[in-house]
């Protein structure tokens, strides 16, 4: 479990093809304070910690979840968002965040709005019943509120969010581009509420 708040900003060691992608990460993260088999999300994708030393840990990533998220996130030198799993007493800053990721999303424009930076990504179409104004989405492991929302013709949807300076400043966000593939993760109520509306209109998944 996550509440979507980054900690760390990691970058990607090294790559190895074993039965899984091994993935070392450098981080800031006091590793002595890590426990093998902790969980670290990783640009919104929970990850094991199978090893670790000194300013780094890493994972691995079955073929499945590389299928799952944004294709570029995994090279080495990629930059990806790092959020420790939330312990009982912290605080929740964000929102409910699972680490499964639900989607890919493309960034389709940035532009400046005041201090901040106006994102608009495409979002596919079975992700478009669970997003509304001002409800949370996951964007690459942070946690953000939709500003607004636009139905497509081909029913994948358009949102857009507002990303602050701070945002900007502590995480990957920051040097995105128009263009780039991002992970997805709707609202853990909305996955509920849309499964109850599911099966109280029959149906079929």
């Amino acid at each position: 479990m996550f509440t979507g708040i980054i900690t760390d900003i990691g970058t990607i060691m090294a790559v190895e093809m074993r039965g899984d992608m091994h993935v070392r990460i450098g981080c800031t993260y006091d590793t002595d304070d890590i426990d093998i088999g902790a969980s670290i999300a990783c640009s919104g994708a929970c990850m094991t910690v199978v090893e670790k030393g000194a300013g780094w840990f890493a994972v691995d990533v079955s073929h499945e979840s590389v299928s799952r998220t944004a294709r570029d996130h995994w090279a080495a030198g990629s930059r990806l968002n790092l959020e420790r799993a939330l312990k009982v007493g912290d605080e929740l800053g964000g929102h409910i965040v699972t680490g499964h990721v639900d989607g890919i999303g493309r960034i389709t424009s940035i532009s400046d709005d005041g201090d901040s930076h106006r994102f608009e990504i495409d979002a596919p179409r079975a992700l478009a019943p669970y997003l509304a104004p001002k409800g949370s989405i996951t964007v690459d492991g942070i946690s953000l509120t939709v500003n607004g929302v636009t139905d497509l013709p081909d029913g994948s949807v358009r949102f857009g969010l507002n990303i602050i300076p701070h945002t900007s400043a502590v995480t990957t966000l920051g040097s995105a581009t128009a263009g780039d593939e991002i992970n997805l993760e709707i609202d853990v109520l909305a996955r509920y509420l849309g499964r109850m509306e599911q099966l109280r209109n029959h149906t079929v998944v």
